[in-house]
């Protein structure tokens, strides 16, 4: 697995930092016009740097997790989009004309941030410990 450089790292944990702090002050009814930003830019910042991180090995097992990991990366950057459509309501005129439509909007819209967010956590949770098992696996003399 490439590693990232030292600049990257910091990138790394700065990008999951504001993703934590962006997602608690919402929550929790903080500054919400501008933690969704926060939040927003923070799971762009977590996903590059990750996709930055290859893996050029050959297991296929690694290979389906980094996969499953990039599907958790578009649930992250989707609930901070779902956020920032909770704050502003960008669509709502557009999709909202009629009281089915505004039903619609409701079901697909209103606060399913929440489920993305609980869902890609727990993707990533996963993968992560499981490609840490499995790169350990591949390489035993390393410790």
């Amino acid at each position: 697995m490439k590693q990232l450089n030292k600049y990257e790292s910091i990138a790394f944990l700065f990008g999951g930092l504001l993703m934590v702090t962006g997602a608690g002050l919402y929550a929790f009814f903080l500054i919400q016009p501008v933690s969704c930003w926060v939040m927003l830019v923070g799971a762009i910042i977590f996903v590059l740097m990750q996709t930055r991180q290859r893996y050029t090995g050959t297991q296929l097992t690694i290979r389906r997790l980094r996969k499953i990991m990039t599907f958790a990366g578009i649930g992250f950057i989707l609930a901070g989009l779902f956020m920032v459509e909770d704050s502003y309501f960008f669509l709502r005129p557009f999709v909202a004309n009629s009281i089915s439509g505004y039903s619609t909007y409701i079901n697909i819209i209103h606060h399913n941030w929440v489920i993305l967010l609980l869902i890609s956590a727990v993707l990533e949770m996963y993968t992560t410990h499981r490609i840490n098992y499995e790169l350990r696996k591949e390489s035993p003399l390393e410790g």
